[in-house]
């Protein structure tokens, strides 16, 4: 039997070629589509909040203080999904950074008898409250969650020259001394103003600033952002 070729037979195998590589192309883009849609949708939506921040030193436990009033919130917020990040500058020019996560199983903050996660919450989204003394688990930074009205609060410690601590005398202003609080130079005593602004907190005057933020770590974002001007107290 002879074959009979049609002049057009050869032209059809390249449109068919390129048929194919069309639809492959358009598969593959559809796929790909699909898995940037899918990492899109799983990728968890930053709160907005505005805030008040607040931060003193007035060389003497009492009234040296940080502070984070949330004012607003479009959602509740756990602060266990939040990092709390402080950063200033020291007169020698080098920078201290500090950042408070939670919950911990270590809690930042330890003298004396006290042992607790820094900052404290306040208010709304928190289960229980104490305002002095051993705080509640449900206060420590990482067990609350932010509303509006939530305040995370804390002061340097101190009480007088028995228990040693953050300006409890006169001559003693801007600086810590020793006591039964451990809170003295060569002591290992933490108090809360250490643990959020850092060890060295003490140098800080009023007029100096500190960078606040809080970051969403599920997003990845950055809620709020604010260089504060530390007061008098």
């Amino acid at each position: 039997m002879t074959n009979v070729r049609k002049k057009n037979d050869e032209a059809v195998s390249p449109v068919i070629g390129v048929m194919l590589m069309l639809v492959v192309t358009i598969i593959i883009a559809a796929v790909v589509s699909g898995f940037a849609g899918g990492l899109a949708s799983t990728q968890e939506k930053a709160p907005a909040a505005s805030f008040e921040a607040r931060i003193a030193n007035s060389g003497s436990w009492g009234t040296s203080t940080f502070d984070l009033l949330c004012l607003a919130t479009d959602q509740p917020i756990p602060t266990k999904d939040l990092k709390l990040v402080t950063t200033w500058t020291r007169s020698n020019g080098t920078s201290l950074s500090t950042v408070v996560t939670g919950p911990s199983t270590v809690p930042n903050t330890a003298y004396s008898t006290y042992s607790y996660n820094s900052p404290l919450g306040f208010g709304p989204g928190v289960n229980q409250t104490a305002y002095s003394g051993n705080y509640y688990t449900d206060q420590h930074y990482g067990n609350y969650t932010l509303m509006a009205g939530t305040r995370l609060h804390n002061t340097a410690a101190g009480w007088g020259t028995s228990t040693g601590g953050y300006g409890v005398s006169p001559d003693t202003r801007y600086q810590y001394s020793t006591g039964s609080y451990g809170l003295g130079p060569g002591e290992s005593g933490v108090d809360a103003m250490m643990a959020i602004l850092g060890l060295d907190w003490y140098e800080l005057r009023p007029g100096g600033v500190v960078n606040v933020k809080l970051i969403h770590v599920p997003s990845q974002k950055v809620i709020f952002d604010k260089d504060v001007v530390v007061e008098e107290g």
